[in-house]
């Protein structure tokens, strides 16, 4: 590169990640949060740094400066990237999905413990003083030992979750586009349907992207599916949940619990959930460490400097 190319950031990151930025590209001194499309122009950006928060939608790309041509998300989802409006302008989109492989699977194993064991109820007793110390018949949650956990989608996070998964004991099933080849399975039961898979978990634990076929897709009807009594968590997209479905669900006595990382229209959630016992939940906190984040930023930033020298980015989505 003959000249540092010109760069809008449009979060705060960490201090090791702005230091590699600084290193690689001329930023802006724009309000992080502040109008994208604004700033893009003013600083005559070439690319674009974005997170999750930040949605690009059609009219967005639209009017981003001819100057941009590639925008890189600091996340594994790019859905809120329109990447058909950025594919028609020429603009490449890259994102950072093995970043947060391990992070978000034990992040899964967090909420999947926290729901077999009631946590969430059990700390509405301390927090609401309505503790009144052991007895053998309380409030009691399930071992996930010997349980059959359903994996819908098994992509990277999903057989990650299946290796930690596999050493409290749980007897492994899945449901992908695909079979798997057998060395990724490492012999987990395959499932060609999701009513399928769902018909044989006691467990289920959501790993599928956010798209048009997926939301909306864990329903009154799906929910049906499992057996009475099974937990159910999700880790990937808070759209591919109806609440009024899955709350009845659970105050009904449908299933025994939910663990719940990410919710439709975050960070605003369906309060009800706060009163359900049985209810563990978690402020979308899957990538929330400093490793893995320090992580997703050094991989948007090496994919920005190759598609700059010229070099094909490793994590290109268009």
């Amino acid at each position: 590169m003959t000249s540092r190319p010109r760069l809008v950031v449009s979060r705060t990151l960490l201090p090791a990640i702005e230091r590699r930025i600084a290193q690689s590209f001329v930023t802006d001194e724009g309000e992080p949060g502040a109008d994208l499309v604004a700033r893009a122009v003013a600083h005559r950006a070439d690319g674009l740094l974005v997170c999750i928060t930040d949605t690009l939608s059609a009219d967005v790309i639209e009017r981003l400066p001819n100057s941009v041509r590639v925008i890189a998300t600091y996340s594994v989802g790019f859905n809120h990237i329109d990447v058909e409006a950025a594919r028609q302008r020429g603009i490449v989109v890259t994102y950072t999905p093995d970043a947060v492989t391990d992070a978000t699977a034990d992040c899964a194993l967090l909420l999947l413990l926290g729901a077999c064991r009631m946590a969430h109820g059990f700390q509405l007793q301390m927090w609401n003083g309505e503790w009144k110390g052991w007895t053998p018949t309380g409030l009691l949650g399930t071992d996930p030992g010997g349980k059959v956990l359903g994996l819908l989608g098994m992509g990277r996070i999903g057989r990650a979750v299946a290796t930690r998964a596999r050493a409290f004991g749980m007897e492994i099933h899945y449901h992908a586009r695909g079979r798997l080849a057998a060395e990724l399975e490492r012999g987990a039961v395959y499932h060609k349907t999701v009513e399928s898979l769902f018909n044989a978990s006691q467990v289920v634990s959501l790993h599928t992207p956010s798209t048009p076929e997926t939301r909306g897709q864990i329903n009154r009807r799906s929910l049906a599916w499992l057996p009475e009594g099974a937990v159910f968590v999700n880790s990937a997209r808070g759209d591919q949940v109806i609440d009024d479905d899955l709350i009845a669900a659970l105050s009904g006595g449908r299933l025994a619990a939910a663990g719940l990382d990410v919710f439709f229209g975050e960070p605003d959630f369906d309060k009800r959930y706060l009163d359900l016992p049985n209810a563990f939940l978690l402020p979308h906190i899957g990538t929330s460490t400093i490793e893995t984040r320090v992580r997703m930023g050094m991989d948007a930033i090496s994919d920005l400097e190759a598609f700059f020298a010229g070099r094909e980015p490793r994590w290109r989505v268009v």
